[in-house]
């Protein structure tokens, strides 16, 4: 699950994703996704491997540029201010681990640097405090376990206060009880559930979207992790959908 989350700072939308559509070569890694993540709000993307939510993340972050659509952080195009954008977001995956050669203190540090953060010291000792990393302060991050290396890698990505957190795979690879952590310290962050609204995509598109603890009966399905199952393996077409209130059922 790629979960994207949100502060509370302003009206406007925290992003905006618009017509969103990236090939390669012919090949179409996402075709035409919208949506938008509110204030405060937790949107899990999900999907199985290969359904583009790794391209959607990186279409927001503007690593890679979208075919056609826009992408408006904070109602700022990242296409026309990307680090204008950016200043107000910031990112963190199993995949994109801090550079194993420099201690936890170092890299916060150096991407403290980057951000321009007020008060460096002061905030990276705060989030060393926050995620349990003070003990391991002069540990170089090659040498953190998979947990101690995702709590560190949150750090990192909490540096700048975001109004835009996004999550590529947040849990992937670690224990049970490591990944409840991270999961409790991702619900702290928003005060909420883990997910307020989920997307679910495959090959591309985004087929259905909703409330995580409503949507699994709403087409059928036990739990969310049953509906995952059947929309990764079915076409949207053969989902059943429950009536809705008023409605006749036939």
């Amino acid at each position: 699950m790629a979960p994207i989350t949100s502060s509370t700072a302003s009206t406007l939308p925290a992003l905006r994703a618009t017509h969103l559509h990236k090939a390669y070569a012919g090949v179409t890694a996402v075709e035409d996704i919208s949506f938008s993540v509110n204030r405060g709000e937790i949107v899990g993307l999900l999907g199985p491997n290969g359904a583009g939510k790794t391209t959607t993340i990186n279409m927001v972050l503007g690593v890679l540029a979208p075919t056609t659509g826009s992408v408006e952080i904070d109602g700022i195009d990242i296409s026309r201010q990307r680090a204008r954008a950016l200043a107000k977001t910031n990112f963190a995956a199993v995949y994109a681990t801090l550079p194993g050669n420099l201690t936890v203190m170092e890299n916060l540090r150096f991407f403290g640097l980057l951000y321009d953060i007020h008060s460096l010291h002061t905030r990276v000792e705060e989030l060393l405090a926050e995620f349990d990393l003070a003990r391991l302060r002069h540990t170089k991050c090659g040498l953190l376990s998979s947990g101690e290396q995702t709590r560190a890698a949150l750090a990192k990505a909490l540096l700048n206060r975001p109004q835009l957190l996004l999550l590529d795979e947040p849990t992937a690879s670690l224990d049970p009880s490591a990944a409840q952590l991270i999961r409790a310290k991702i619900k702290s962050l928003a005060k909420d559930d883990v997910c307020d609204r989920v997307l679910f995509l495959s090959r591309g598109k985004v087929l259905l979207e909703g409330d995580p603890r409503t949507l699994p009966h709403e087409h059928g399905s036990a739990s969310l992790e049953d509906l995952f199952i059947r929309v990764a393996r079915e076409p949207l077409a053969t989902i059943p959908e429950t009536p809705s209130a008023g409605a006749e059922a036939s």
